[in-house]
């Protein structure tokens, strides 16, 4: 039974804990976070005790797993604090604020033995993953363009952290990085990137991008991100290729739809809807890093996957800043 703590108790914090414990092979044992009563409150839950710093319950507690769920500008300290202290890492995306962050805490791992897992939970999200199963089987033939969107309202925490661009990065590096990892998983390498987005101008509590990115194997993206709707949120994804086109939208009642094309290109294309998933994404992936922890497998998704992903997000902003196209 892996002795778990938390470090960060809020929504997600709080969601990790829960499934943590559903694997029945790992126990909450301590919690920390600085927000008055977080930290309790969670505790309290799994009988577990709460600190009000991170660095405190690290050096106190003898643990195997952290988990961090703390502001993006704060995951490079704690990961780098638990790898020290020979504790495997799970941390939520993106994997920190900075790329010399993110090659901190991929060296540190290294360094003291330690397994290091980033939450990108889209490869586990069930018609995403279906959708990446499509492609793979050769479903819509050779793809040649996609579109991802993502939007929402503006998150807005007690500490309104995501609205200091300095922390979170804004919807490139905190919401896209979901999309941009999703799709170079799927095509491979990107090669160059170009972005318009509302971001550098810093506006009260609202933004968005748009964002192209060209891969090495040729393929086009079009990703859209958005903090500006008023309430709720949804995601869409379509890919096009020479033998068909697939599509997902979250508010359809049948979220993964797959047209194909005959042999003599006409007549009504095959509709294949997925089916809700029996188990939480966020459940699966933690599983998977349980498992990574025991030498059962390689997760999905690597660190350096996440440290990718980082760099498409940040070079992404880069270019919405300049003005200007940036190769990878």
């Amino acid at each position: 039974m892996y002795r778990v703590g938390i470090i960060g108790c809020g929504g997600l914090g709080t969601a990790h804990a829960a499934n943590f414990e559903a694997t029945g092979r790992a126990k909450v044992v301590a919690v920390a976070d600085p927000e008055a009563g977080k930290p309790e409150a969670l505790a309290e839950r799994y009988q577990a005790r709460a600190y009000g710093d991170g660095l405190e319950m690290l050096a106190r507690e003898e643990l195997e797993v952290v988990v961090v769920t703390t502001p993006t500008d704060l995951h490079c300290r704690y990961a780098v604090a638990a790898a020290e202290r020979g504790r495997h890492v799970f941390c939520e995306k993106p994997l920190a604020r900075t790329l010399a962050q993110g090659r901190e805490m991929l060296e540190a791992a290294r360094k003291h033995g330690v397994k290091l897992m980033v939450g990108h939970v889209l490869r586990w999200w069930g018609e995403y993953a279906a959708a990446k199963r499509c492609l793979d089987a050769g479903q819509i033939g050779k793809p040649a363009v996609a579109r991802t969107v993502r939007g929402g309202a503006f998150p807005r925490p007690p500490s309104d952290w995501y609205a200091n661009y300095e922390q979170s990065g804004g919807v490139m590096v905190d919401l896209m990085i979901h999309d941009f990892d999703w799709l170079r998983w799927c095509f491979g390498e990107v090669k160059r990137i170009y972005a318009k987005a509302l971001t550098p101008r810093k506006l009260d509590h609202c933004d968005y991008a748009l964002v192209v990115l060209r891969f090495r194997n040729g393929v086009i993206a079009h990703a859209q991100g958005s903090w500006a709707y008023p309430s709720g949120f949804f995601t869409r994804l379509e890919i096009a290729g020479d033998g068909g086109l697939l599509e997902c939208d979250s508010r359809s009642s049948a979220p993964l739809q797959i047209q194909r094309k005959t042999e003599a290109a006409r007549g009504p294309g095959v509709t294949v809807p997925s089916s809700p998933m029996a188990e939480s994404p966020y459940l699966l992936e933690v599983r998977e890093f349980l498992d990574y922890v025991e030498d059962k497998r390689q997760p999905r998704v690597t660190a350096e996957d996440a440290y990718r992903a980082l760099e498409i997000s940040l070079a992404a902003l880069e270019s919405a800043t300049s003005g200007k196209p940036v190769s990878l």
